[in-house]
């Protein structure tokens, strides 16, 4: 009798665990529905602001050929902004906008999104490539801002290219390195690439979110139902394996190798917001360890949509980060 008592005021923790995963999936539907809508909504800048920010739509030729397509806006020393997952420089508009006062932003579609080409076999060193062309069609040496996947690419950049970089900010690096979240298949590439050969697209979107980002299944289909840039991102699922490439190594719940970016020499910052879940914080605090000049910061009452729902608090993070002495 004492243990139906227990069970009446005490649900099961695998009914707790449920409703943990019913409200995390309700808040990513929320959160990235709320998203795309701003993505695709009127610019919501003053007018002033608005005018006094000049754009001009850019091009360089990568090493192999590819044409990488950006924007350019701003004065000051030049900050290159590298996109995540599914996503193009559209994502990093408003962040662009806040920098421009104190940067030359340099806001570029990754090869094979939006307006920029893509060339066969994929490398991670082209994507380097990519970036180090854009720092000198700039003049010389650039800061890197990268989210998610494209902070981990941003890294990536900073590894090769020396003191071309003149340092990073990265946001939420999507590391697994511990049990604070299940690791990603090993051929989730392989899998979503299969989907994307058979023109399944939105099948491969849905592979990625519920298998890679560990959205249950019904609120993935719900984002399909309700979220207006569904389609641009189901475009893109092609590119998803070029992330995964860039991941490859952290994903599987082992400590980050403590020598892939020992090249490294500029300043890292890695931000995360501080709402993010704990694998986040744990990736990012064993990076900041492992450089030899970085520092991890907590981004005070964001998560992973800052980029979109909070570029002000990032844009005050970099101003800060690459002003300090």
């Amino acid at each position: 009798m004492a243990n139906t008592g227990n069970t009446a005021t005490k649900p099961p923790r695998r009914i707790l665990r449920r409703v943990a995963m019913v409200l995390a999936g309700l808040l990513a539907i929320v959160i990235l529905t709320f998203t795309f809508m701003v993505m695709d909504a009127t610019d919501s800048l003053p007018s002033w602001d608005r005018n006094r920010v000049n754009k001009t739509q850019k091009s360089v030729v990568s090493k192999d050929g590819a044409t990488i397509a950006f924007e350019q806006s701003g004065s000051g020393p030049a900050i290159v902004l590298v996109s995540a997952a599914l996503a193009d420089r559209d994502g990093a508009a408003k962040l662009a906008r806040l920098l421009a006062p104190d940067f030359t932003v340099l806001n570029y579609d990754r090869r094979g999104r939006g307006s920029s080409t893509d060339h066969q076999p994929y490398a991670v060193e082209r994507e380097v490539e990519d970036i180090e062309a854009l720092m000198d069609s700039a003049g010389g040496p650039a800061y890197l801002f990268g989210s998610s996947s494209g902070s981990v690419l941003a890294l990536e950049a900073a590894n090769k290219l020396g003191r071309k970089t003149k340092g990073v900010v990265m946001f939420e690096p999507p590391f697994i390195i511990d049990g604070s979240r299940p690791p990603m298949p090993e051929d989730l590439s392989q899998q979503i690439d299969r989907l994307v050969a058979d023109n399944r697209r939105d099948d491969a979107a849905k592979h990625f979110f519920t298998h890679g980002m560990g959205i249950p299944p019904v609120f993935v289909t719900l984002m399909r139902l309700l979220m207006p840039g569904w389609s641009k991102m189901a475009a893109m699922t092609h590119t998803i394996r070029y992330d995964l490439a860039v991941l490859v190594g952290t994903q599987a719940g082992k400590p980050l190798p403590a020598d892939r970016w020992a090249s490294v020499q500029s300043p890292v910052l890695v931000l995360v917001g501080s709402r993010s879940e704990p694998f986040f914080h744990s990736g990012a605090k064993s990076l900041a360890r492992i450089l030899r000049n970085a520092q991890y910061r907590p981004l005070e009452g964001r998560d992973h949509s800052a980029v979109l729902m909070a570029p002000q608090d990032l844009a005050a993070a970099i101003k800060e980060y690459f002003r300090r002495p």
